[in-house]
């Protein structure tokens, strides 16, 4: 089977730009592994692709969820793996495009098969954590599940919740259901990631592009969000870096330049954990810089898009 072009990336290191010039040069379709780009209504927060780009170059999995219908890595998999069979059955290359590594990692090693979320078990555990904090909740977690308990935070109350709601589903650890087989990407990955040698400048990078963010109406989107029924803070669209300080700050509960401060100091901490990642994959083409040229190259010279 013809493979797959993946460009990735740490946020703001220009995975965008370079994905769509190299879709122009090879006629491709785009499938995005943007966690925040799948919900309407989110659009400046999570750097979604302007009309005229989606009008010019086929994006999918862009606007099909509302931010209260959470989609999940299993879900983009499921998708992703449809949308690659159908495109390439119509003679084009598909480029999976994206910063979410859990998208990228389901995708490329399986997933175990986990229970669907349960709105009523997700409750109780809501109103637990309402009542005791979630430092109480983490320590149920260690109790049934102390792998999970290790890598989980107690102030990661999305997949802290996830984890419980597993176990109380299916009564196994949520850490024995990972190890168990799952199946692999059913088609071959060249995968291209751009990782800047500066540091500093991808900082900078990052800080330029959220005040950039605000200057187009960040707040205003996400003030927009609040007045829609069925949004709150709790939902895993709304914990998205950048979204999450903007929700405190319309709440009262930091002020503007609190608000400022903390987006970027998060997003520097995605930037790095998306580095580490990307560190411990094997058979990754790395570019220091958005090169398209250089990637190109890569393609060229690649036996896996052929």
């Amino acid at each position: 089977m013809k493979g797959v072009l993946v460009i990735t990336g740490p946020t703001a290191s220009g995975k965008s730009q370079l994905t769509l010039e190299l879709a122009r040069h090879l006629g491709a379709e785009i499938i995005s592994a943007d966690s925040a780009q799948v919900y309407r209504g989110m659009d400046i927060g999570s750097a979604k692709p302007d009309i005229a780009t989606l009008e010019e170059i086929k994006h999918h999995l862009i606007d099909i969820r509302d931010p209260d219908d959470p989609y999940s890595a299993a879900d983009f998999r499921k998708d992703c793996i449809a949308l690659v069979t159908r495109i390439q059955s119509e003679g084009k290359l598909a480029i999976i495009s994206g910063g979410t590594m859990l998208y990228l990692k389901g995708l490329k090693e399986g997933l175990a098969e986990l229970p669907a979320a349960n709105p009523e078990i997700r409750a109780e555990i809501l109103r637990q954590a309402e009542e005791y904090g979630w430092a109480h909740v983490h320590q149920e977690l260690a109790r049934i599940d102390l792998e999970s308990s290790k890598r989980i935070r107690p102030t990661d109350p999305q997949r802290l919740q996830r984890a419980i709601e597993v176990f109380r589903l299916t009564g196994v650890p949520l850490s024995r259901l990972h190890r168990q087989s799952v199946e692999a990407c059913p088609f071959p990955l060249l995968e291209m990631a751009i990782i800047p040698d500066d540091r500093l400048a991808l900082h900078q990078a990052i800080e330029t592009r959220f005040r950039e963010m605000l200057k187009a109406g960040f707040v205003g989107e996400v003030q927009m969000l609040r007045e829609k029924p069925g949004i709150h803070g709790h939902l895993p669209a709304i914990k998205a870096v950048g979204y999450r300080q903007i929700w405190s700050f319309l709440e009262g509960e930091i002020d503007e330049q609190t608000m400022i401060r903390s987006a970027l100091a998060a997003t520097r901490q995605l930037a790095k954990r998306q580095h580490t990642w990307l560190r411990s994959w094997k058979n990754l083409n790395l570019l220091s810089e958005p090169n398209t040229q250089q990637a190109l190259k890569m393609v060229t010279n690649s036996t896996i898009l052929t």
